[in-house]
């Protein structure tokens, strides 16, 4: 029995509706379940969309279709292919689909839209979007505890050697705070366009009394499903905010289901996306962004690996290639591109000794959970760290194949008046470690002026291809992809009268 067949066996019994009636699972009943089409939805890093498109087609067989709202893609897929979705690399967040509306027509009084909202709850086919939400909990990676990945934050060391432990409710409430700010990250991160991300919250904050007595019910009292509904809304031409959307049809979906609000510990998410006159109602597949993978030591500007994979397939890996990523960081880059391009060589390198130290943890951590999942010692992974300097590669010319990297944007690493000389040096010893016609470069930037002056200077050994633009953390960033010219590399010390190379 393959794993859908069991986690359907296991789940279909859950009691979705109070009057929802429990019904014998029959080997038909298993069949029709792995059989069933549904449409998928999920967030990617915003101007990546055509990758991560490519990335479904190539390993589920899936058209997509990329939204009018960016970050966005919709594919449709057989409910047993739902375990390859999880384990997509290029995706964030997912969701089914319950309905979509293509041109959704808003009443113009507000109080008009929001009963229609309410009206909606009762009219849409939850049955298979349901079905699926419960058969999705089998593959799903459950939402880490930030308290126990984060110990070092919930100890304070004194003078005398002891250890205590600071107000829990603080870092709490910290955490809670981070989470919300990359949960709207994942939904929108476009600045150029009004949005709002809101969830829908009980009329009143239940005291912690009110929580004793309400567990206590739970343990006599049949087990009630709790629920949210989150809206994302982008437009500026709707007379309802998303708080009030959220509200009044997350009101429907209670009256309807007999579920209990609860904005923190629910079990289903309820989403309402809304851009312009475009209106998807989906359930949330995964509690946790699937980004956060790979990584257990952070650095000042570490990137998503989502991003980083995006990154890779830019420039297309061919096996025995050799990548290097010159300033690692954390090592996001070059960790992704072992655990997918496993028969490619990849480079880890930084001037900082606290990033290459960052890198090689993550690399070690990486190592240990492949034993702890596989139950034997790993082989390792095709990838070293190493500290060096970006404009002095300790790198044989021509030696490399591809260059990956996140250049400093000036902002929280480095500055934008050393950007003017780093960004010509680092060109120019890319341009010597990189094999000449077949060497190809993907660099990311937020320096875009900086960065195009020092290309110009460096067109004989760099031609631009193609220029993906991203959003970064809220800021506007570039990705260029560039291929290595066949013109030969020559110091400027070697030039003679021929002058340097910018």
């Amino acid at each position: 029995m393959c794993d859908i067949e069991e986690a359907t066996n296991q789940l279909l019994d859950v009691n979705l509706h109070e009057n929802q009636s429990s019904v014998q699972v029959t080997e038909s009943d298993l069949r029709s379940e792995s059989e069933l089409l549904v449409t998928i939805g999920a967030t990617v890093p915003t101007g990546f969309e055509q990758t991560a498109a490519d990335e479904v087609r190539e390993k589920l067989g899936s058209s997509c279709k990329i939204s009018r709202d960016r970050g966005k893609i919709y594919f449709v897929i057989s409910v047993e292919s739902l375990a390859q979705v999880h384990c997509l690399r290029s995706v964030d967040n997912l969701f089914v689909v319950v309905q979509e509306f293509q041109d959704y027509q808003f009443k113009q009084i507000k109080e008009e839209v929001l009963k229609d909202f309410e009206d909606l709850a009762g009219k849409l086919p939850w049955s298979n979007p349901l079905k699926v939400w419960k058969i999705n909990a089998s593959f799903k990676k459950k939402k880490a505890k930030r308290k126990k990945i984060n110990q070092n934050l919930s100890k304070e060391k004194i003078n005398n050697g002891q250890e205590v432990k600071i107000n829990q409710r603080n870092v709490k409430k910290e955490f809670t705070s981070h989470a919300l700010d990359s949960h709207i990250l994942d939904y929108y991160e476009n600045p150029a366009i009004k949005e709002e991300v809101s969830t829908l919250v009980g009329d009143d904050l239940a005291s912690s009394k009110d929580e004793t007595d309400e567990s206590s019910k739970e343990e006599t009292e049949p087990q009630v499903l709790k629920f949210r509904v989150t809206c994302n809304r982008a437009g500026e031409k709707h007379c309802f905010t998303s708080n009030e959307a959220a509200r009044d049809f997350g009101g429907a979906v209670q009256d309807y289901f007999k579920w209990k609000a609860d904005m923190t510990n629910f079990d289903v998410e309820v989403l309402l996306n809304i851009h312009d006159n475009e209106v998807i109602v989906g359930i949330a597949l995964t509690e946790e962004s699937l980004h956060r993978r790979n990584i257990t030591h952070f650095g000042p500007t570490t990137l998503r690996s989502t991003l980083a994979y995006g990154m890779l397939r830019l420039c297309d890996p061919l096996p025995y290639d050799i990548i290097v990523d010159p300033m690692c960081g954390t090592g996001a880059i070059p960790i992704e591109g072992a655990t997918e391009w496993t028969d490619c060589f990849h480079i880890a390198g930084d001037n900082n000794p606290l990033a290459v130290n960052r890198a090689a943890n993550n690399i070690a951590s990486l190592l240990t959970k492949s034993q702890i999942k596989e139950g034997k010692p790993s082989w390792g992974l095709p990838i070293d760290a190493v500290q060096w300097d970006i404009c002095n590669l300790p790198l044989r010319t021509g030696s490399v194949d591809i260059i990956v990297t996140d250049l400093p944007f000036g902002k929280r690493m480095g500055s934008k008046k050393r950007n003017w000389n780093l960004y010509p040096a680092c060109l120019r010893e890319m341009s010597r470690v990189c094999t000449p016609t077949t060497g190809r470069a993907v660099l990311l930037t937020q320096d875009t002026k900086c960065f195009t002056k020092a290309l110009c200077g460096m067109r004989h050994v760099w031609r631009k291809v193609d220029t993906v633009w991203v959003n970064v953390g809220g800021l506007r960033a570039a990705v260029y992809v560039l291929i290595r010219t066949p013109q030969a590399f020559v110091h400027p010390s070697e030039d003679g009268e021929k002058g340097t190379l910018w």
